[in-house]
């Protein structure tokens, strides 16, 4: 929600969503969906399925092609893993497009971006992607998963 407000998106716009797959990227994309925008989600071929089923509207196999060198342009690209820059990716963005990217920054979240978020999980338009659960006591391994780089969605820790 931070960085959708950020980007002031809009219904209608087009977003790419590089990492679409990870745990900020599968919320981003279910939520770009809720505001109405045609979603490009970028991602691993063995993750194409379930971003797809979380409503994007295209997918592009980053092992398989680079989303820099079509001719697609886009109103939005988010950088839900923090891999690309601005500077890389300026001949996908429209003239006026916004650059978004995790790093370097904190997210603030409102009380009613909870609250809509509360609604849409309600509803049934929001699932959270949970690839593994891991108890406490395999916190080390839980990280150790986690810095692979390949997991889908989240990775919960049980108390």
């Amino acid at each position: 929600m931070h960085f959708f407000r950020k980007a002031n998106l809009q219904k209608g716009q087009k977003i790419l969503i590089y990492g679409a797959s990870g745990s900020v990227g599968t919320s981003a994309v279910q939520l770009a969906k809720h505001f109405g925008a045609e979603v490009t989600a970028v991602c691993s071929g063995r993750n194409k399925t379930i971003v797809e089923s979380l409503g994007a509207d295209r997918v592009i196999e980053y092992t398989m092609e680079d989303f820099r060198t079509k001719c697609e342009r886009y109103d939005v690209i988010f950088d839900a893993v923090g891999k690309i820059t601005k500077t890389s990716c300026k001949y996908a963005l429209e003239k006026n497009g916004k650059y978004i990217t995790v790093s370097g920054g904190n997210a603030t979240e409102r009380i009613e971006d909870l609250r809509l978020l509360k609604e849409i999980a309600q509803d049934g338009k929001y699932m959270p992607v949970i690839d593994r659960t891991y108890p406490l006591v395999q916190i080390v391994e839980a990280y150790t998963y986690v810095d692979t780089g390949h997991k889908t969605g989240n990775v919960i820790i049980t108390l």
